[in-house]
């Protein structure tokens, strides 16, 4: 009898801790705001092994009282899918990734379906070395099809031409980084929009990006303002 109550009670701290399996949890706010409106985005995320379910609520569901309005719920697993469930609209989308190997080079490979609005997309990058990446995206059904090559010049400046082949019009782009922010001008030839980007990602101080956007053709010469901050809280 003394020697089951030994055995009973070493063996028991091995066991009890799988019953207590600890829960990643982590909340974001993303503040957004346009020339004409402004918005904020609540994210609960809760990861259990290599899949994190999220729950996504915008202001309107908390301000006006608990209801169901854009309550988007997710279950996702990093580089492998994510599956976007829309409550009040009742719709889904979901996303496969996969990488392979084309001439020893990793071929990145994302398939986008949403359902409600019936579209899929395919998107593809073809790493060649550590400066220069090809990819591509498609729209099935269309002629959207964009082709962007993109070039590292020193580690921190990055050229990307874009050639749209269903606008049949060329976009260009240049940004440069520097510490945690990045700089980046953008021009799109179709509609003779440019634009002027500052984003920061950091540890401490949350990620945020600042962008303006003027039409070079346009009368009004007043800029499209778009500004977003992330803030992310470990639980």
């Amino acid at each position: 009898m003394q020697t089951y109550k030994t055995e009973f009670r070493q063996r028991l701290p091995l066991y009890l801790p799988s019953l207590y399996l600890p829960r990643e949890m982590k909340a974001s706010l993303k503040g957004r705001y346009t020339n004409d409106k402004s918005t904020a985005v609540v994210t609960l995320a809760v990861g259990a092994g290599d899949v994190k379910l999220l729950a996504s609520m915008s202001d309107v569901t908390v301000v006006k009282g608990p209801r169901l309005n854009n309550l988007t719920l997710t279950v996702e697993k990093l580089a492998f899918f994510i599956f976007d469930y829309d409550v009040p609209k009742k719709d889904f989308r979901f996303q496969f990734m996969n990488s392979i190997k084309v001439v020893e080079k990793p071929l990145k490979l994302t398939y986008n379906h949403r359902h409600g609005e019936n579209r899929t997309v395919m998107d593809g990058s073809l790493v060649l070395d550590s400066a220069n990446k090809v990819s591509a995206n498609y729209m099935f059904g269309t002629r959207n099809f964009k082709l962007k090559y993109s070039y590292v010049h020193g580690g921190v400046t990055t050229y990307e031409p874009c050639y749209d082949l269903g606008k049949n019009a060329w976009d260009f782009s240049v940004s440069r980084r520097l510490y945690d922010d990045v700089f980046k001008a953008t021009y799109e030839s179709w509609s003779r929009d440019f634009a002027l980007e500052w984003s920061r990602n950091s540890k401490f101080n949350g990620t945020f990006k600042i962008s303006a956007t003027i039409n070079m053709v346009g009368e009004s010469k007043i800029p499209k303002v778009f500004a977003e901050s992330t803030w992310d809280l470990e639980m």
